[in-house]
């Protein structure tokens, strides 16, 4: 199976609806692990909080997935994912699942299947995991139960409409792992092209630099354009210039960092003029402590609540951070629904 064609991955988009969503992480987990784990999976607060994102005026979720949950207890972790859509689709809402992560905010985390530690006072994501791991992803012995891993979880749902686009790695390389990360993007692309899905896939560009191998083979490789941005939106538009050419749809998968000048009120209306998928971290405030500073991670100074946000929409009682941007939220995908 070969990367969509221009024309047919266009002809997709037109028929979807502009997805406007959030990276989601229930708000009683600290990582993937602990939302994921079925001794934690939480399917009543979930239900509740999408419920939240509908109410809201969002209508997708972008969600990362646990390696490391999966290889202990496969068998609950595919039931509970299974779940998981069911709930979405009630409220509304598609979903991006996120199969790889190479993010780990101190650097020198590994997920740990079991009871997950309390966040750190005071810290932004204290306690997220990359998943397979570092140790898991320099092991060649491991492939294969990566790549079991990837055919599992896409294969049961290659024709699942609740899906509408699967993300097969976030941030490869990130921790200065490029070279490393590299090998295990190319194989999982090859393994879910192979599982035939009826999905788009992507992996996002993050990087924007002249040597970013693992940018370069992602622009190269999606059937959907995906980035990061957390930049002003001078640089934003740099951003976008530069992939538009490219004739694909873009999505967005994460954004807004209000310290940094990237705010709702300059992105989001740029995202809907465009058609630009629209995917920002975090929805309530919980123990992943995204509101928090990034400056607060890998020896920063803890910052008690801060005035000014840096993610996240809701307060835990579901009261708007910020009532004009939920109101932004529901004028811009009331016109794309009109």
């Amino acid at each position: 199976m070969e990367r969509w064609s221009c024309e047919a991955i266009n002809q997709w988009w037109q028929k979807q609806r502009w997805p406007v969503g959030i990276n989601y992480v229930t708000s009683d987990a600290v990582n993937d692990i602990e939302m994921w784990m079925d001794s934690t999976f939480n399917a009543p607060r979930i239900e509740k909080e999408l419920k939240l994102a509908v109410d809201i005026h969002l209508n997708s979720v972008r969600v990362f997935l646990s390696y490391a949950v999966w290889y202990n207890e496969r068998e609950r972790f595919l039931s509970n994912f299974d779940t998981f859509l069911n709930l979405a689709d009630k409220a509304g809402l598609t979903v991006m699942p996120v199969l790889f992560d190479d993010c780990a905010f101190d650097f020198a985390s590994e997920p740990v299947y079991g009871p997950q530690p309390d966040p750190v006072p005071g810290v932004h994501n204290s306690r997220w995991v990359p998943s397979p791991g570092f140790i898991v992803q320099d092991d060649p012995t491991q492939e294969s139960s990566c790549e079991e891993y990837v055919r599992a979880i896409i294969g049961a749902h290659r024709e699942d409409q609740r899906i509408l686009v699967w993300d097969l790695y976030n941030e490869a390389g990130n921790t200065n792992r490029q070279e490393k990360a590299l090998p295990l993007l190319q194989k999982v692309f090859s393994w879910a092209r192979d599982c035939r899905p009826v999905q788009p896939l992507t992996a996002c560009l993050w990087q924007f630099t002249a040597d970013s191998a693992a940018d370069d083979y992602c622009l190269a490789m999606s059937d959907v354009i995906s980035i990061h941005t957390y930049r002003p939106i001078k640089e934003t538009l740099e951003i976008l210039a530069s992939i538009e050419k490219q004739d694909r749809p873009i999505l967005v998968t994460e954004w807004l960092h209000r310290p940094a000048d990237n705010t709702m009120e300059e992105h989001l209306p740029l995202f809907f003029e465009r058609k630009i998928g629209a995917w920002q971290w975090g929805m309530i405030q919980g123990k992943t402590q995204t509101n928090l500073n990034w400056s607060t991670m890998n020896g920063g100074t803890p910052e008690p609540e801060p005035t000014l946000w840096q993610h996240d929409l809701l307060y835990p009682d579901g009261t708007p951070y910020r009532p004009e941007e939920v109101a932004l939220i529901a004028e811009l995908t009331g016109k794309s629904d009109a």
